[in-house]
Order: structure tokens, then C-alpha cells, then sequence
């Protein structure tokens, strides 16, 4: 029994807990899109994180001595952590004895996989926030992309973001959409594959740049009633907070296993729908 040794046997949950955070918020696409700015302990589900956002500053001309000082009021807004997934499997007893490689790591690594599936989806489905100056196409005309036109649209998507006054220096704009689209994006002159990109700035897993914006793909991005949305923006536009609350173990007492499971929380709020933009494309035509 004590080649299992190094597998099973030695699963100290506050280690796996460790590693598995460490895991989570790399790779996964949507989290290069977002910022954490409001993250903190988050114990339970059903936390609430306030945002204050700072209000606009007027500036006027001084023509007199007088100075008028206006009233400055700042917005709040709540991010509550309403998200709550979890993982559970067993461990036969035998699978343990034949194990030979460290078949924990493997379970967690797909334990992670699964988890940013789940957030991709989430955060994606937030194009529900776009404003209607902000969407090119619309739900009664989507655009139908081709290898001619899809540069235009991509153009169209970021003039929305620089419209709003999202960009500004320092800040560089996303773009997420999916393997169907890429296919037509590639045989675009105008796209800047990842290698060409000269700055070595794009965000990673990105697989170039298209009107300034970078281009990463998630297969989460499915269709919904004939349509893709694809998102845009910057990462000011929307803020996450997470955290893997619990994992641990315990004998089952009905089977020769052992049972792992985990506790994921999360939420999201989209603070500066200016800073995000849609396009909705015929999934007919792609």
C-alpha cells in the first residue's frame, strides 16, 4: 500500500486548497478581461463588497477672482458574491493501490478547468450590460461577418469603446470571441497575429490584435438563438471577486473510498457599462 503513498494518502486539503487558487485566474480568458480591485475576504455566499465610484469633475473658466466649488457626490454600487459552485468525487481504494502517477494533481487540474468554464460563461453572458450605443447589429439584424467585411465590424467595435471615452492612454482594449469567428479573423489581412505584435504587450492567450484591440477566443462563447455577442472592453468595465471557500476530505462509510470536495464562491458587476461594447452576429453565416 505504500505506493499510493504519494498520491491519495498524503491529500492535506489546505495545500490542495493553495494549490488550486494558485491555479485558478491563469489561462482562463475571461479573467484577463476583468479587474479584482474589490476583492477581499469572501467567506461565504451571499457576501456583499461596496463600490464607490468617484463622480464626475467639471472644469470651468476663471474669468474673476470667484471660485465656485460644486458639490461632488460619488455613486456606490454593490458587488454581491451570488455565485456558488462546488466539485465532489470519490477515490476507490483500489484506484489508489494502481495509481502511479499523482492522480490528485490531475483531478484538480480538471477541477480548475471546469470552474473557469463555469466563469467564462458568466462573465460573458454580462453583454446583457451593453449599452445600445455601444452594440453594433442588432437583435433583428446581425451582422453577417465574411473574410471582406469582418475588419470593418472589428473597427466599428472599437470606435464604440473610444466613443464612450473607455480608452485612454495606458489602457488597451479586449476582444473575446469564438473558434468559428477566428477561422474568418485569420484570413483577414489586417489582423496582427500574436508574433508580428511588436510591443510583446498582449494579454496572455491572446492570439493577436485586431483596431487595437486584443483578440483571445473562448469556446464558451456559444450561440444563443442563431447569435454570437461578442464582447469587448477594458478592464475597468467590469469587476470580479472569488474564492475557493473550502476543500476537503472524508471517508465514505458505505465503499473502500475516499470522497474530495470543494467550494467555489463568486460574482460580478459590471460598474462602467461605457467601458464595454457588443457585436451580435448571425451564427448562420460564421
Amino acid at each position: 500500500m505504500t505506493e499510493f503513498s504519494t498520491t491519495y494518502s498524503d491529500f492535506i486539503p489546505q495545500i490542495w486548497s493553495q494549490k488550486l487558487e494558485q491555479m485558478l485566474g491563469k489561462n482562463c480568458v475571461m479573467m484577463q478581461c476583468v479587474n479584482k480591485n474589490w476583492e477581499g475576504d469572501i467567506q461565504q455566499q451571499g457576501d456583499k463588497v461596496k463600490i464607490i465610484t468617484p463622480a464626475e469633475v467639471s472644469v470651468s473658466t476663471l474669468t474673476s477672482d470667484d471660485i465656485t466649488y460644486e458639490a461632488l457626490t460619488p455613486s456606490a454600487q454593490t458587488l454581491e458574491i451570488n455565485q456558488r459552485k462546488f466539485f465532489a468525487f470519490k477515490i476507490d481504494d483500489v484506484a489508489k493501490a494502481q495509481a502511479n502517477t499523482d492522480i490528485m494533481e490531475a483531478h484538480l487540474a480538471n477541477a480548475k478547468k471546469a470552474i473557469e468554464e463555469v466563469q467564462d460563461s458568466y462573465l460573458l453572458a454580462l453583454h446583457t450590460d451593453v449599452t445600445s450605443a455601444n452594440t453594433v447589429g442588432s437583435e433583428s439584424s446581425p451582422i453577417e461577418l465574411n473574410k471582406s467585411t469582418i475588419y470593418k465590424y472589428f473597427v466599428d467595435l472599437s470606435l464604440a469603446l473610444k466613443n464612450s471615452d473607455a480608452v485612454y492612454a495606458g489602457v488597451k482594449p479586449w476582444v473575446v470571441i469564438n473558434p468559428n469567428i477566428e477561422a474568418y479573423l485569420l484570413q483577414s489581412p489586417e489582423f496582427i497575429s500574436a508574433h508580428n505584435v511588436a510591443d510583446k504587450t498582449l494579454r496572455e492567450g491572446s492570439i493577436g490584435r485586431i483596431a487595437g484591440m486584443d483578440v483571445l477566443v473562448s469556446t464558451n462563447l456559444t450561440e444563443v438563438d442563431d447569435k454570437y455577442y461578442v464582447l469587448a472592453g477594458t478592464n475597468d468595465a467590469i469587476t470580479f471577486a472569488s474564492q475557493l471557500a473550502k476543500i476537503e476530505s472524508l471517508r465514505d462509510k458505505d465503499s473502500f473510498s475516499d470522497l474530495v470536495r470543494g467550494l467555489y464562491l463568486y460574482g460580478a458587476k459590471t460598474v462602467q457599462p461605457k467601458a464595454l461594447a457588443k457585436m451580435i452576429v448571425s451564427a448562420e453565416a460564421v
